[in-house]
C-alpha cells in the first residue's frame, strides 16, 4: 500500500481539513471538470459547452451542513468555484474576490464565462439525512436554461482527501483504499499493515523511514522529496511560531481567547530560573500545539497531520524533537516525518483518519500515534518499538468522541492537540524502554478503532449534536 508522505502532510489553510480543504478542493475539482481554471491548472476543454451554464448550485450534507457554518465551509467552496486552491491561496485576493462574488453575484473564472451564481441561495445547508456513503457529503450541480447540464457527488473523506461517489463505489466494491495502491513492482515495500511493515523490516534490514523514503523514491527523485519535506516541516515551524507571537479573540462568537503567546512569554521568562517544575517540558508541547490550532481555528495556513483538525500534535513534538532531545539533526526530522507518514497511511487505509466517520480517536488519536512513532524512530527506536509507540498512544485515545462546540474546531480540540502531544511523547519514552515486544497489535488498535467509530452514535461524530456541544455553561 502506498500513500506518499505528501498526501498525509499537505500545506492548507484552517480551521478543517474535511469541512474547509475537502469542499474547496471538491468545488475546484467540479470548475475543473467544467473546463474552469483551479489552482492554475485549466480545465478540460470540449467535455461542456461553457456558454449552456447558466447557474451553479451546492447542497452540502450529513457533517458538512450540522458543522458547515463553524467550520467555514460554505466560505471554503465559495473560493474553490472562484479557483482558489488550499496550497496557494493568496488571503488578500481571496478576500476581494469573495467580496466581489457577494456583491456582484457572478462567479469570474477564467476559462469559463461569467456565471450566476448567490452565495446566499446557491449554498444550500441540506439538515436531512446524510448522503449515503459518508458523513460528509456534497453534491453541485451546474445548471443550464433547460435543466442540469452537470451534477457530480464528492465526498471529503477527512485529511483534505476528496473522492466522487463512483470512487467511493469502486473502493468499496475492490475493498481497498483511494489511495493508489500499487503492485509490489511498482513499490519495493507495499506494506498495508503494521505486521507486513515488520515483516517487510525484517526481511530487508531496513528501518521503517528507509523503506517508506525507497517507495517514495519510485516517483519521485531523492532531491525532490528532501526538498519537500523541508518545506512540510518550515510550514509547521513558520505556524507555530506565528501561533506564539499572536494574542487576540479567535472568530466564530466563542470569544475564545488565545493563549498561546501568553504561555509561551511565561516559559521563556522562566527559562534559567530555579522556578522551573520538572513538568515544565510539558507546557513547551502543550503551548506548541496550542499555537498551531488557535492559528487553524483563526483560518491560517497549516499542515494537514493527518487531518487540520489534529494539525498540532505532531509539529508540537517535531518542534520538541528539535528544541528539546538531544543529538536531533536533519536526518532523524526526516526519519520522524516518513516514519509518522508511514504509521498514518496504514490508519488511513485500515481504518479513517475522519472525524465525522469514526470521531476525535480517528483524528487526535492517528496524529498521536503518528507522532510518538515519528518520535521513537527519531531517538534510535528499532521498528518493533516504533509500531510499539504508535500503538499505546492510538490505544489512549480509543473511543474519543468529536463534539466541537458551535461546530467550531475551538473547544475541545485546542487542548486536544496538547494532551495528544504529551501522550505522543509519553508512548515513544514507553516504548525506548521496552525491546519492542507486547501485547496488544498496532494493526489490532486500529481495527478497534475502526470498530468502534462504526457502533459511535452520528451525535458523537462532528455534528456538534452530543457531548460537550450541548452541555455549555449556562449565561
Amino acid at each position: 500500500m502506498f500513500l506518499s508522505v505528501f498526501d498525509i502532510f499537505k500545506i492548507g489553510i484552517g480551521p478543517s481539513s474535511s469541512h474547509t480543504m475537502g469542499p474547496m478542493l471538491a468545488a475546484g475539482r467540479f470548475l475543473n471538470t467544467l473546463g474552469g481554471d483551479f489552482g492554475g491548472r485549466p480545465g478540460p476543454a470540449g467535455r461542456f459547452d461553457p456558454a449552456a451554464i447558466t447557474g451553479i448550485e451546492v447542497r452540502l450534507y450529513g457533517s458538512l451542513a450540522f458543522t458547515g457554518k463553524g467550520h467555514a465551509t460554505d466560505r471554503a467552496v465559495l473560493l474553490g468555484l472562484l479557483g482558489f486552491a488550499p496550497a496557494s491561496l493568496d488571503p488578500r485576493e481571496a478576500e476581494a474576490r469573495l467580496g466581489e462574488l457577494h456583491v456582484r453575484r457572478r462567479l469570474r473564472v477564467r476559462g469559463l464565462p461569467e456565471i450566476a451564481f448567490d452565495p446566499a441561495s446557491d449554498v444550500v445547508f441540506d439538515y436531512g439525512p446524510p448522503l449515503p456513503l459518508h458523513a460528509n457529503g456534497m453534491k453541485l450541480r451546474a445548471l443550464g436554461r433547460d435543466g442540469i447540464v452537470f451534477e457530480e457527488t464528492y465526498y471529503s473523506i477527512g485529511g483534505g482527501f476528496i473522492a466522487t461517489a463512483a470512487e467511493m463505489e469502486a473502493a468499496r466494491e475492490a475493498a481497498s483504499s483511494l489511495a493508489q495502491k500499487p503492485t509490489a513492482e511498482s513499490q519495493p515495500y507495499p506494506f498495508a499493515s503494521a505486521a507486513e511493515m515488520l515483516r517487510m523490516g525484517r526481511e530487508s534490514g531496513k528501518t521503517v523511514a528507509q523503506m517508506k523514503r525507497e517507495n517514495e523514491q519510485v516517483v519521485r527523485s531523492a532531491d525532490e522529496i528532501g526538498r519537500g519535506l523541508r518545506e512540510i516541516v518550515d510550514a509547521m515551524q513558520r505556524c507555530i511560531d506565528r501561533g506564539i507571537s499572536t494574542a487576540g479573540v479567535l472568530p466564530g462568537g466563542l470569544n475564545v481567547r488565545r493563549r498561546a503567546k501568553t504561555i509561551h512569554d511565561r516559559l521563556q521568562a522562566a527559562k534559567g530560573s530555579n522556578s522551573q517544575q520538572p513538568h515544565m517540558v510539558n507546557d513547551w508541547l502543550m503551548v506548541y500545539a496550542l499555537a498551531v490550532n488557535e492559528e487553524n481555528a483563526a483560518g491560517g495556513q497549516v499542515v494537514t497531520s493527518p487531518t487540520n483538525g489534529a494539525a498540532g500534535v505532531l509539529p508540537a513534538v517535531l518542534r520538541y524533537y528539535i528544541r528539546h532531545c538531544l543529538d536531533a539533526t536533519p536526518e532523524g526530522v526526516e526519519i520522524f516525518l516518513l516514519t509518522a507518514a508511514a504509521i498514518g497511511g496504514i490508519i488511513k487505509f485500515n481504518a479513517s483518519i475522519s472525524g465525522a466517520e469514526c470521531g476525535c480517536q480517528a483524528e487526535v488519536g492517528s496524529a498521536s500515534a503518528m507522532a510518538a512513532a515519528g518520535l521513537c524512530a527519531a531517538l534510535g527506536g528499532s521498528s518493533e518499538q516504533v509500531e510499539n509507540a504508535g500503538e499505546i498512544a492510538l490505544e489512549h485515545h480509543l473511543g474519543m468522541t468529536c463534539d466541537p462546540v458551535n461546530g467550531l474546531v475551538q473547544v475541545p480540540c485546542i487542548e486536544r492537540n496538547g494532551m495528544g502531544a504529551v501522550k505522543a511523547v509519553s508512548a515513544a519514552s514507553l516504548a525506548l524502554h521496552g525491546d519492542g515486544s507486547h501485547f496488544m497489535p498496532l494493526d489490532n488498535c486500529i481495527e478497534t478503532m475502526r470498530q468502534t467509530g462504526m457502533d459511535m452514535t452520528d451525535k458523537y461524530k462532528e455534528t456538534s449534536k452530543g457531548g460537550l456541544a450541548v452541555n455549555l455553561p449556562e449565561c
